[in-house]
């Protein structure tokens, strides 16, 4: 059997996620593009591992299950953080999110 068709489609599914993880303002959708993204690491993964002979069995499978953990954590952590930011700013929009804090300068602090 060729695998070409789930390929594509982890290829198709990757793309989609990069969009979203680019187009996209709200956290929310971008947390959402990151899991289609990791769901198409998981496709290929436990593609390969039925296609491909290795040495280890099942080894794409147990890759795919650290994936799904890892996603599960970031999805924990992440939802944290986005619903912070909206108890804050009453927004989950990524272009309004200060990525460095102003440090005090001497001046500033003189000036005051």
């Amino acid at each position: 059997m060729r695998p070409v068709i789930p390929y594509v489609t982890a290829a198709l599914l990757f793309g989609l996620g990069v969009y979203g993880v680019l187009r996209r303002r709200n956290a929310v959708l971008v947390l959402m593009a990151v899991e289609l993204m990791l769901n198409a690491v998981n496709l290929v993964l436990v593609t390969a591992d039925t296609t491909v002979r290795s040495a280890l069995p099942h080894s794409g499978q147990v890759f795919a299950l650290f994936v799904i953990v890892l996603a599960a954590a970031e999805i924990g952590v992440g939802l944290a953080i986005v619903l912070q930011l909206y108890r804050l700013r009453a927004s989950v929009t990524v272009d309004d999110v200060p990525l460095a804090e102003r440090t005090a300068t001497v001046r500033d602090e003189v000036a005051s």
